[in-house]
């Protein structure tokens, strides 16, 4: 073989070689290409689930604050509902109590209710003695109704009399009518008042039977709430 056809040789084996060596650049190439627009890919579609996640979370806040709002929107509405509704029911009560201070006003009628109001306790407690209060503006008309008090227990239990010791100290009197009744109405800014009944208890002071115009109408007005509450607003609160 001469140098010509070793020279010819080679220049083929040159050609072969970079020929092989451009297609596997080319094929490196494409494969790096490929990979690259995948990894591109990946990541694109990574950051769009991300914004979405986000977006997602922002949303679920929003509507989460949205509804808390909207629960505390509701909640004033039903407290300012039954705040007022609470106002309406006291100014019943306390329109009531008003109408309580006329009813010592007529003698006749009240001496008969007071007598009444002191069977009642005696009853209740059944004890042989037992300690009376009134107010100071009823001594009079108590003192005058002990004697049939007693006798119409006796008769009630088919027991004895009990002995009746009248309290030195007394109820509160009736609001001041110089005032008016509901300056006075508030017990702990202007001192206590009684609108008439009487207190008896036992001697040792254990046993009390509440027997005033005010206890009974707190007593009365508890148990007819619902009722109350039915006939001014239609339904009965909770």
């Amino acid at each position: 073989m001469n140098d010509a056809d070793v020279s010819k040789q080679i220049q083929q084996m040159v050609r072969f070689i970079r020929q092989e060596a451009e297609e596997k650049a080319n094929e490196i190439s494409v494969s790096a290409e490929e990979e690259f627009n995948i990894e591109k890919l990946q990541l694109v579609e990574a950051e769009k689930k991300k914004i979405r996640q986000e977006y997602e979370k922002k949303e679920k806040q929003v509507e989460i604050r949205k509804k808390i709002e909207y629960s505390m929107q509701l909640n004033a509405s039903r407290i300012k509902v039954l705040q007022a509704q609470d106002d309406m029911v006291n100014e019943m009560k306390g329109s009531a109590s008003k109408d309580l201070l006329n009813v010592s006003h007529d003698h006749h009628v009240y001496k008969r209710l007071l007598k009444d109001l002191i069977v009642q306790s005696l009853v209740r407690l059944k004890e042989p003695a037992v300690l009376l209060r009134c107010r100071k503006e009823d001594l009079h008309l108590v003192e005058s109704v002990l004697d049939s008090a007693k006798d119409e227990y006796a008769s009630k239990v088919n027991g004895h009399p009990p002995e009746i010791f009248v309290d030195d100290v007394h109820l509160p009197p009736g609001p001041s009518h110089h005032h008016g009744f509901f300056h006075h109405h508030h017990a702990e800014a202007h001192g206590p008042f009684c609108s008439g009944g009487v207190v008896i208890a036992s001697r040792d002071g254990k046993i009390v039977c509440e027997n005033t115009l005010d206890a009974r109408l707190d007593v009365a007005f508890s148990k007819k709430l619902p009722e109350i509450r039915k006939w001014l607003f239609g339904q009965v609160a909770a």
